[in-house]
């Protein structure tokens, strides 16, 4: 099985009238969501704010391009994502349901919905108990089957920025007690905080994902011959950094995050799957 997964992409309105700001739009997101598109893959996700403010013209532009693909494209909520409208707005237009699981040969996939609705004072990450008790049905009925979660928002003080105020599901949400029920291994996928970062707890590998108009990147997620690996693929095509910059210049809810890619070690991982809980490598 093969995955392709996608951070924050931020897709947003641009004022008509500057001019420099709807072309570089339009280059960068073709060729960011293209290249996303064309890589082959069993499953193309979007770890959420795969727009700026979650309008409809927002949704409907980058939803064409994404339904002018053959692709199975998940896309979990993120804040961003359900700033404009409710979230049952949102989901009717998409298609896509709040949190569901995919059981498949290989693992389970399951995708949560953190994302608080229409809260522009408050950007952490929110489950609620009736999703909480039904991710801990899922993690029991993984069995010893790897699972793999998809989320907008980290687990409290995992990876890169977790711990920062409002940088994670809330702290009072205990989503490591329904984690720590895992039998054999787990990865849990998120963005949010701009910063690639992978961390390791227990049976359990945190894999955070930057932005798009940071990083320009996306991670390939294999399961095969006993391994789950994980590697970043990038783009590194100038002008593509060019249009990101006249993008920071104009767009509203989004500022540049140095770093954002952090370390080597940030960016990819080898999981064994029959092995024990702390044989994790770097890719």
């Amino acid at each position: 099985m093969k995955l392709v997964l996608m951070g924050d992409l931020h897709y947003h309105d641009a004022d008509a009238h500057v001019q420099e700001w709807v072309e570089a739009r339009e280059k960068f997101y073709e060729a960011v969501i293209g290249r996303f598109l064309e890589l082959e893959a069993d499953a193309h996700i979007s770890l959420g704010d795969l727009t700026n403010f979650g309008t409809p013209s927002e949704l409907e532009d980058v939803y064409q391009w994404i339904r002018n693909h053959d692709r199975t494209f998940y896309h979990v909520l993120g804040n961003h994502d359900v700033y404009g409208q409710p979230k049952h707005d949102v989901l009717d237009f998409t298609g896509q349901a709040r949190y569901h699981a995919v059981m498949t040969d290989e693992a389970m996939l399951v995708f949560l919905d953190t994302a608080r609705e229409m809260d522009f004072e408050d950007w952490s990450g929110w489950v609620d108990d009736e999703q909480l008790h039904w991710l801990e049905e899922m993690v029991k009925l993984s069995g010893s089957k790897p699972l793999l979660v998809f989320a907008h928002h980290p687990v409290y003080d995992t990876t890169a920025g977790s711990a920062a105020d409002k940088g994670s599901i809330h702290p009072d949400v205990d989503l490591w007690a329904v984690l720590s029920q895992k039998e054999g291994i787990g990865l849990y996928f998120n963005g949010h905080t701009h910063v690639d970062s992978i961390a390791r707890r227990d049976q359990w590998t945190f894999v955070q994902l930057s932005a798009c108009l940071d990083s320009r990147s996306f991670r390939i997620v294999d399961i095969e011959g006993g391994e789950i690996r994980v590697a970043a693929v990038d783009m590194n095509e100038p002008e593509l950094g060019e249009h990101a910059a006249v993008l920071h210049r104009h767009m509203k809810h989004f500022r540049p995050t140095p770093g954002a890619c952090g370390a080597d070690a940030d960016r990819g991982c080898i999981v064994a799957i029959a092995a024990s809980p702390t044989t994790v490598q770097p890719l």
